[in-house]
C-alpha cells in the first residue's frame, strides 16, 4: 500500500500535485503503515467520499482492504510490486476463505487506489489496473414465503415493553425493500404515511421513494404516536430519527441485525435469515404477483436492472419447484 513505484525503480519518485516524495526500500515483517501510507490512503478515502460520493458502508470497506493489503505487503517483504504480486494477495485472500464479493471488492479497491496515486503522480504505472476481474457464481438469495413472513412480522408480543417500534420496524423492512442502512436513517420529514411512502437516501447518497403498505403505514404510525414519545422525553438531539433505541439514540443498523435475527429465533425461522432476507423476500414477491422487473429496480434503488434479474431465477426456481410436485409427467 506503500506509495511507491510498481515499474520496478526501487528509488525516489514524486509525489504529484501535494509535493510529497517517497522512497521505497525493505520492508520489515508486517510492518506499521508508515505516516505517507496513512496521508494517501486517508486522501483516497476523502477522494471517494467528496469527488466519487460513496457511500460511508463502501469506504469503511475499502478501507479495510486496503489496510488488509498493506499488512500482507509487510510479510511478504517485498520492495515493488508485479502483477504477479497483486494476483499473489488475491490469492491469499481465498486461502483466508473470504467470499467472491468480498475478493471482487478488494480488486475494485485496489484498482481505485493505485489509478489514484497515479493521478497524483505517486506511480509512474497502475499494475493493479491488470489485475482480472473476480469471477462471482450467482447465488439464489435467501427468500421467506408470504407465510413465513407473516409469522415473522407478528412476532414482537405485547409483553414485550419495544414491541411497538420493532413490528414497525420489521413492517417498514419488507414493506419497502429497503436496506437495513436506510431504514435505520429515516427521519420523521422523510415518511409520508398519508400518502403511504417514504423517502430513502440508498447507496452514493442517492434518494428515491418506496411505497410503504397499510400494515406498514399502521404500525409506524402506531409506534410514532404511543411509544416514540415517551423514549424521547426530555431528549432533542435525534428528534428526528424515526427508530430510537431505549436511550433516544438512533437504531444502529448491528442492533436492528440483532433484532432480526432475535425475532427469528422466536418466530421458529431458520437463523440464515437476515435483514437483507426481507429485501429479498420484497422483490421476489412483487414479481411472483406480476410487477415489472424495471419497477422492482427502482423500488429496490439498483443502479442496473442486470442486478434485479436475480430476482427473477428466484421466481423461476418456484416455478420449477411447482411444476415437479404436481405436474404428472414432471
Amino acid at each position: 500500500m506503500s506509495p511507491k513505484p510498481v515499474d520496478g525503480s526501487p528509488k525516489l519518485i514524486k509525489g504529484g500535485r501535494r509535493g510529497n516524495r517517497v522512497t521505497s526500500g525493505p520492508a520489515s515483517a508486517a510492518p506499521a503503515p508508515t505516516n505517507t501510507e496513512r496521508v494517501w490512503v486517508d486522501a483516497f478515502l476523502d477522494y471517494c467520499r467528496s469527488e466519487c460520493h460513496l457511500a460511508d458502508n463502501t469506504i469503511s470497506a475499502y478501507q479495510r482492504d486496503l489496510r488488509r493489503f498493506s499488512t500482507w505487503l509487510g510479510r511478504r517483504r517485498e520492495s515493488d510490486l508485479t502483477v504477479a504480486h497483486l494476483s499473489d494477495f488475491m490469492g491469499s485472500l481465498s486461502d483466508a476463505g473470504l467470499a467472491p464479493a468480498s475478493i471482487a471488492r478488494s480488486i475494485v479497491a485496489l484498482r481505485m487506489y493505485f489509478k489514484y496515486l497515479q493521478l497524483e503522480g505517486v506511480l509512474r504505472e497502475n499494475r493493479a489496473e491488470l489485475l482480472g476481474s473476480q469471477k462471482l457464481w450467482q447465488r439464489i438469495p435467501s427468500v421467506l414465503s408470504p407465510k413465513l413472513v407473516d409469522r415473522f412480522l407478528q412476532a414482537p408480543r405485547i409483553s414485550f415493553s419495544l414491541y411497538l417500534r420493532d413490528r414497525a420496524l420489521l413492517e417498514a423492512l419488507y414493506a419497502s425493500g429497503c436496506r437495513v442502512s436506510e431504514v435505520a436513517q429515516l427521519r420523521i420529514p422523510d415518511l409520508n404515511l398519508d400518502e403511504g411512502y417514504a423517502k430513502v437516501k440508498g447507496k452514493g447518497s442517492k434518494q428515491r421513494m418506496t411505497p410503504l403498505g397499510q400494515p406498514a403505514v399502521a404500525a409506524i404510525r402506531t409506534y410514532l404516536s404511543e411509544l416514540r414519545p415517551k423514549l424521547m422525553e426530555g431528549k432533542t438531539d435525534y428528534e428526528h430519527w424515526v427508530f430510537v433505541s431505549r436511550t433516544g439514540k438512533p437504531l444502529r443498523r448491528e442492533a436492528i441485525w440483532e433484532l432480526v435475527k432475535k425475532y427469528a429465533l422466536d418466530a421458529g425461522i431458520p437463523d440464515s435469515i437476515s435483514p437483507h432476507s426481507l429485501r429479498h423476500s420484497f422483490a421476489t414477491h412483487l414479481l411472483a404477483g406480476g410487477a415489472d422487473l424495471r419497477q422492482v429496480q427502482e423500488m429496490l434503488g439498483h443502479a442496473s436492472i442486470a442486478t434485479t434479474q436475480i430476482y427473477t431465477h428466484v421466481d423461476q426456481s418456484r416455478l420449477k419447484q411447482v411444476h415437479n410436485r404436481f405436474h404428472p409427467r414432471s
